[in-house]
């Protein structure tokens, strides 16, 4: 595969955009701030290399070919990508600015990182971030190969060389019930008492060390998890157990996100689970990370949670 970008390409896109929204070559041209001549040319040049006729040119007018009307969505896309682009690398430039790519499972988007990008927007307001939706086992392989500069996951036990983890946020384990379930009458409710109970799980596919401690948990109790789904997310167990397909076990504070027909009830054991950790690659240097690391620390320091290096 051929890394070498083509900016030739690129250019030849930008002429055929404005040739599409302009639907005329000498409008085009103004707007590109060109000849004609020289447009005309490079569409054809492009219509060569794509082997495709682009535009359909008659005295009423220039219009899309079919091939031409086929492409343009995604050359739309492309070029509101690059105009990104063009201004994040003007404000890196201009020292203006810094970008951070934050990795987070669902439910760490709505609980643990809207308070960080706060704070961080409030020092740092030319800040650009970008968050994307990750599953847990795709945090150690986005940070290692610089796709991320932060996860918030729930961590496989496996962590690899130069990672540093910070747990956010515990939680005590409770049960999600139909509201109809006769275990719902209950203001706690035993572990064991589920042992006849179909699971919903959080599939252990997406978060191994998530499916594997709930596994561990019911064992040491004397059952083995009759698991009837692997779901996604902790907010897809609520909305399968609100479906009748079952119970979970889910941490307490997804009770503020339980619909009506579902109820969440304490366990009498106490059982402890990490619901959100930090995660970065040091042998990347990254100077927000260490702005976003430092007051992640200060706050569970202020919140009382013990900070480590790593947790299994």
């Amino acid at each position: 595969m051929n890394g070498t970008i083509d900016f030739r390409l690129i250019r030849q896109l930008w002429m055929f955009l404005a040739v599409a929204e302009e639907q005329h070559f000498g409008r085009a041209a103004k707007r590109l701030n060109m000849s004609q001549p020289p447009l005309t040319e490079a569409i054809k040049v492009l219509e060569q290399s794509l082997k495709v006729t682009l535009f359909s040119r008659s005295r009423q007018g220039t219009r899309l070919s079919p091939a031409g009307a086929a492409i343009l969505p995604a050359v739309k896309q492309f070029a509101t990508q690059v105009e990104k682009l063009e201004q994040v690398v003007r404000e890196v430039a201009a020292g203006q600015s810094g970008v951070l790519h934050i990795g987070a499972i669902t439910s760490a988007m709505l609980q643990t990182v809207p308070p960080l990008l706060a704070a961080l927007k409030k020092s740092h307001p030319h800040l650009t971030i970008f968050i994307r939706e990750i599953d847990s086992v795709e945090a150690i392989p986005a940070l290692e190969a610089g796709e991320l500069d932060l996860a918030f996951v729930r961590l496989d036990g496996d962590i690899g060389q130069g990672i540093s983890t910070m747990p956010l946020a515990e939680d005590r384990l409770a049960v999600a019930l139909p509201a109809d379930h006769a275990l719902a009458r209950q203001p706690r409710i035993r572990l064991k008492s589920l042992a006849n109970e179909s699971l919903v799980m959080s599939s252990r596919q997406v978060s191994p060390v998530y499916f594997d401690m709930l596994t561990s948990v019911c064992r040491a109790h004397g059952f083995a998890p009759r698991v009837l789904h692997e779901v996604r997310s902790i907010t897809s167990q609520i909305a399968y157990v609100g479906c009748g397909q079952g119970v979970a076990l889910v941490p307490s504070q997804m009770k503020k996100l339980a619909p009506e027909n579902v109820v969440v009830r304490p366990l009498k054991e106490r059982a402890m689970v990490v619901t959100a950790a930090l995660a970065w690659n040091n042998a990347r240097h990254h100077p927000m990370v260490d702005v976003a690391v430092k007051w992640l620390a200060s706050r569970q320091q202020c919140r009382g949670m013990p900070i480590g290096s790593s947790f299994t």
